[in-house]
């Protein structure tokens, strides 16, 4: 029985990977060491590992906790998140959408400490509230290889077994970068000063 315990990729569930799919971002791409990675989040990372080569096109059921924690927001506002990390900050971790949320993964930890940071923020209020997974909490992620059907699907794969994860700090910092993005984009800057209320007011258009 194969398992993924060796360097070597095994040949059905990658070959996806390695035979072109030049339509595919790479970004999006699971390789067999973020694989090893994500299996690492259970405590039975064979059994893992050995679901996953019989069954790469279906998705998977992981703890928290351990290798990660998962940072489930409302996708428009994650993807403002997205576009601050990668713009001016240190980036992000794995990212997939399921059912209509984003989900950013964190560094264990991460799902006990934000709450309490977004209710200290002075922009905590205006935050669409995330809803946070940690230590007891499970959460489904998309399969190694993707499929035709709906369901998850990875925005940004796992590709290494040590992935840089965003702290809640970091999250915080993407958190309150997209409100204020957000707030900006909705400022309309006038050149004419606000009407005074109690000014006459005449039709003109009717004059010659």
């Amino acid at each position: 029985m194969t398992t993924w315990t060796r360097d070597e990729t095994p040949q059905d569930i990658f070959r996806f990977l390695r035979e072109g799919d030049e339509g595919r971002h790479q970004a999006a791409r699971v390789t067999a060491d973020g694989a090893a990675w994500l299996a690492s989040a259970t405590a039975h990372r064979e059994a893992a590992l050995t679901r996953w080569e019989s069954r790469p096109t279906s998705p998977a059921t992981l703890p928290c906790g351990t290798a990660f924690d998962v940072v489930n927001v409302d996708p428009v506002f994650g993807r403002r998140m997205l576009d601050r990390l990668w713009a001016e900050g240190p980036g992000s971790g794995p990212v997939a959408v399921h059912r209509g949320r984003m989900m950013l993964f964190a560094a264990p930890g991460t799902a006990q400490r934000l709450p309490a940071l977004l209710d200290w923020e002075e922009w905590g209020e205006a935050v669409p509230r995330p809803l946070c997974h940690g230590l007891g909490d499970a959460v489904t992620v998309p399969p190694l290889v993707p499929s035709d059907a709906a369901g998850p699907r990875w925005l940004v794969a796992p590709d290494t077994r040590s992935p840089w994860l965003p702290g809640p700090e970091v999250v915080l910092w993407a958190c309150v970068r997209a409100v204020r993005a957000a707030s900006a984009a909705d400022v309309r800057v006038s050149i004419f000063p606000p009407a005074d209320p109690d000014a006459n007011v005449y039709d003109v258009s009717r004059r010659r």
